[in-house]
């Protein structure tokens, strides 16, 4: 198989400061790996034998608690890396990587993972500091769930995506990847009913607009004013 173009890795924070020689020899070991929409790079509970890199597209990462319900957890955008189970020392994906669009990835056996940490110092710092502004993040999310009234953690999921995967269009920030009613329900622990109530009195005021599975965000600074509310 031919050598992946070190392009393709050499924009994503995972990688950043090492040399092309380093990325070359990181690549060696990699995998193309095409995600169609509705597939799964992975799922919950499945032996953990591969980690990954996203290309192009966006994922979407769901877990199920043990009661059975699903959360969606996070969204995976370009640039980032994921299923990196044994770095947190767990021999089973904690989640299933469901690709929202067609998307495009490339991934490493778990055995390659030692040795190119001692190779690459460097990545060894970058996959640091990634896991642990997720491990922040997590821990935030986790707060809102317990202490926000349910329209600040819808609000400050909107806002979250906007920020991570908007695009400038005249209508306002439009969330670039399909975002269902469901989707927002997972992340926020909020039922269907609400978070269509919600989004509705939204645009009614003008601070959304909303297609099937589209959101445009219109007005920023009117939802930032909703998450950031206090009783």
């Amino acid at each position: 198989m031919a050598q992946l173009d070190r392009s393709l890795i050499a924009n994503s924070p995972t990688f950043a400061g090492l040399r092309p020689e380093a990325l070359d020899d990181i690549l060696a070991q990699a995998t193309p790996l095409r995600v169609p929409k509705g597939e799964a790079a992975f799922r919950q509970g499945e032996q953990a034998d591969r980690f990954f890199l996203l290309l192009h597209g966006r994922l979407r990462v769901t877990r199920l608690n043990p009661q059975g319900q699903q959360m969606v957890v996070r969204f995976i955008s370009p640039g980032d890396m994921f299923g990196v189970a044994m770095a947190i020392k767990v021999e089973a994906y904690p989640g299933t990587a469901t690709a929202a669009i067609d998307s495009l990835a490339v991934s490493w056996p778990n055995a390659a993972w030692k040795d190119l940490l001692a190779r690459h110092p460097g990545l060894a710092v970058n996959t640091m500091q990634a896991l642990g502004a997720r491990l922040q993040a997590s821990q935030e999310r986790i707060l809102d769930l317990s202490t926000q009234q349910v329209e600040q953690r819808i609000a400050g999921a909107l806002l979250q995506l906007a920020q991570q995967a908007g695009k400038k269009t005249d209508d306002g920030t439009l969330i670039d990847f399909p975002l269902s009613r469901q989707d927002l329900a997972e992340m926020t622990g909020a039922t269907l009913f609400t978070v269509s109530r919600t989004l509705s009195a939204w645009e009614e005021r003008g601070l959304v607009e909303r297609g099937r599975q589209r959101v445009v965000v219109r007005d920023m600074a009117g939802l930032q004013a909703l998450a950031n509310k206090q009783d």
